[in-house]
């Protein structure tokens, strides 16, 4: 009791200090403070005075692969992860380099889904902690970079392990780091560890899934999950069973305890996962644990039996609201399913929740349990015919982090309407391959009613959303989707990136315009402010690629070529730097086939492209991101494709091979599917490729 009551004074101190106007403002943690809640007390750059914003300083990146971490900013330093894991410090004043650390994780990359990104690191008094993508947690040196400890947080005796990685960023509890882990799209089965910041030893584990029956864990989740073990069916264990805790950990010191968003199932197909039944707790939840233990305190489920990879590691926000002239206790969350939720944060109650978006999958939540009212055509597995839904797996939230602004009382969120075709896949589910029973059809033959769809259904938001009243006050509708994370401010400000190159500041209040930049590429990462020697700046890495902006495919395009240098961009009131200029890469658009392949062999390379490399290359072999665009290479049906493929000719550039996964018909089948999208976009004189069984 002592010690939470100390880490409370200790908060309250701090944000008075701030709040007087303290000359020196840190960025400490993730989410700014212990609610999580990305809102900043500084208000020299206000709607008064952004007119005058300007860039400070600049510094390169030296990569194209993404940037998603938020900065920490402490004593005058920036510590932050750019793509592959590389830490840097950097003078927050100048953007000088201070030390650079790189974990050498190249061959690891291809474990990741969705690039080799990182969500950041965390620092605490002499050490910067940071999450690498081959599973380990690293302890540097503050001051030089230099390693102190590492521990390898994923088991190497498990089966399993080759399909894991990290990109979330580490939390610091107490004394401790905490981190999960992803994979659930190669079979994996989450957990979150707790590991003392001194040495790197383990304190505790909490598994999100049950593992095989009759074979506990001797873990802090051993009790919870005996008691669950009966939401699962079937021999979901041998696939892992997913529920990754890939992103959002936060720590509420009042209450004592740790909130784990958890992720979908693996595969995301709830027949071929769990022969159709259960709701597979703690898939898609909120799980709450002992700080301490780890053990199970409450949980609550967005998406029971989830089918369609809504995952609810999306971030959450700590504050308190008066309902119905009730004080309570409450966390906040926008996870992928399309649903904004309030909850009870002491007990999991639900407390109220609406849709943010277009959500045709459910026609509300029970307004007692929360749980949602799924239409009948959800259950595509069921059903035998594949639906068309919104949100699509990218979720009507990803994980770009919204903001809530305690002056407003509004919460801000970089949301999007994009919907999906989700049908039962044909194949079994491999392990270590892309595997989600879900006929996503590479995206590349989808129907024409699809299409129009897709295509007719697709908008990117920044929404101010009202917790307490459950409904929009405004948005902004941007120029494609999937747009930055948010960062709101006591100067009356509202700050994102966007898909289309630019940081842009609105008016809190109402949405309107204020300001805006050209980073020169897309921005997803979340900003943050501090200030040093009374002078406050604003931070952002841009930088495009990583998740949907690659397997978006076709929709990242809506915004243009968001391809650009990447970058740490630091703003203040005086700025006056400019950046190199620089024109988006333009290439030809020519097709790498004079005609089109047999369509019979192309339809046996829609799913093997499906699994093995849309989520590098994109949808529809359109990439939107930093690997190249298929359509337009000639390597592709060239002799080199093979030594790349299956050979591993580029192995040390992150490109994987897949010797052990595919033949040399396969290959074949591979090349037909990638000439055939080639030949749709950019053939001189298309012809029906279904009436053409030429190879």
């Amino acid at each position: 009791m002592i010690q939470r009551y100390f880490y409370t004074l200790l908060l309250i101190f701090s944000l008075a200090s701030c709040s007087q106007g303290s000359s020196d403002h840190d960025w400490p943690v993730h989410g700014l403070n212990h609610r999580a809640d990305r809102f900043s007390p500084l208000q020299q750059i206000n709607t008064e005075t952004v007119q005058q914003l300007g860039l400070a300083w600049f510094f390169d990146l030296q990569t194209d692969r993404g940037q998603e971490a938020t900065p920490i900013m402490q004593d005058g330093v920036l510590y932050f992860s750019s793509a592959y894991n590389v830490v840097y410090a950097i003078d927050a004043r100048n953007g000088h380099l201070i030390w650079r650390y790189d974990p050498q994780v190249m061959a690891a990359s291809a474990r990741s889904c969705c690039g080799p990104v990182s969500r950041g690191v965390a620092v605490s008094k002499d050490r910067v902690l940071v999450a690498a993508l081959d599973g380990r947690v690293i302890s540097l040196d503050k001051k030089t970079g230099r390693v102190q400890w590492q521990v390898q947080t994923i088991d190497p005796a498990n089966p399993l392990a080759e399909n894991y990685s990290i990109t979330g960023a580490p939390r610091i509890v107490k004394d401790m780091v905490l981190i999960g882990n992803g994979g659930a799209e190669f079979g994996s089965r989450g957990y979150v560890t707790a590991y003392a910041i001194a040495d790197g030893a383990k304190r505790w584990r909490f598994y999100t899934v049950p593992g095989q029956p009759g074979r506990p864990d001797n873990e802090a989740s051993d009790d919870i999950l005996a008691k669950v073990s009966n939401t699962w069916a079937g021999e979901y264990w041998k696939y892992g069973g997913g529920g990754t805790a890939w992103d959002t950990i936060e720590f509420d010191p009042e209450l004592n305890m740790v909130f784990i968003g958890t992720g979908n199932g693996s595969p995301w197909n709830h027949q071929m996962r769990s022969s159709g039944m259960g709701d597979n707790l703690f898939l898609s939840s909120i799980v709450a644990v002992d700080a301490d233990s780890g053990e199970y305190r409450w949980h609550f489920q967005t998406t029971p039996a989830d089918a369609w990879d809504y995952t609810a590691t999306q971030n959450m926000i700590m504050t308190d609201l008066e309902i119905e002239g009730k004080t309570r206790k409450v966390l906040l969350q926008a996870p992928k399913n399309g649903f904004f939720y309030v909850l009870d944060r002491v007990t999991g109650e639900f407390i109220s929740g609406e849709n943010f978006v277009n959500v045709s999958w459910a026609d509300g939540l029970d307004a007692s349990t929360g749980r949602p009212l799924e239409k009948s055509s959800a259950r595509y597995y069921r059903t035998g015919q594949p639906t068309f839904q919104f949100p699509s797996s990218g979720g009507g939230h990803n994980w770009p982090p919204m903001a809530y602004s305690p002056n407003t009382g509004l919460v801000y969120i970089p949301a999007q309407d994009v919907g999906m075709p989700f049908g039962a896949a044909k194949e079994e589910q491999v392990i270590g391959a892309y595997t989600t029973g879900v006929a996503m059809h590479a995206g590349g033959a989808l129907d024409e009613a699809s299409k129009k769809a897709l295509y007719d259904g697709m908008r990117g938001y920044l929404i101010a959303w009202d917790p307490k009243t459950q409904r929009e006050v405004w948005r902004v509708e941007q120029q494609a989707p999937f747009n930055g994370g948010v960062l709101a401010t006591a100067g009356g400000l509202v700050i994102a990136g966007n898909a289309a190159r630019e940081i842009v500041v609105y008016d809190a209040q109402s949405g309107h315009k204020l300001w805006s930049f050209d980073a020169q590429t897309g921005v997803l990462a979340p900003p943050i402010t501090y200030s040093l020697d009374g002078k406050q700046y604003i931070a952002v890495l841009a930088g495009w690629g990583g998740g949907w902006p690659l397997t978006g495919g076709v929709m990242a395009l809506q915004a243009g070529n968001s391809i650009g240098p990447n970058r740490l961009l630091v703003f203040s009131l005086d700025g006056a730097k400019r950046l190199p200029s620089f024109e988006p890469e333009i290439t030809p658009a020519e097709s790498i086939v004079s005609t089109p392949p047999s369509s019979v062999l192309a339809n046996e390379g829609a799913p093997l492209y499906a699994r093995y490399c849309l989520r590098c290359h994109g949808t529809g072999v359109v990439s939107a991101g930093a690997y190249p665009d298929l359509r337009r290479s000639s390597i592709v049906m060239s002799e080199a494709f093979d030594h790349i493929v299956l050979g591993g000719a580029l192995v040390d550039k992150g490109m994987p091979s897949f010797k052990d996964k595919l033949n040399e018909n396969q290959l074949k089948a591979l090349q037909a599917f990638i000439a055939l999208r080639s030949y749709e976009d950019f053939g001189t004189n298309p012809s029906t490729p279904e009436n053409n069984q030429e190879n």
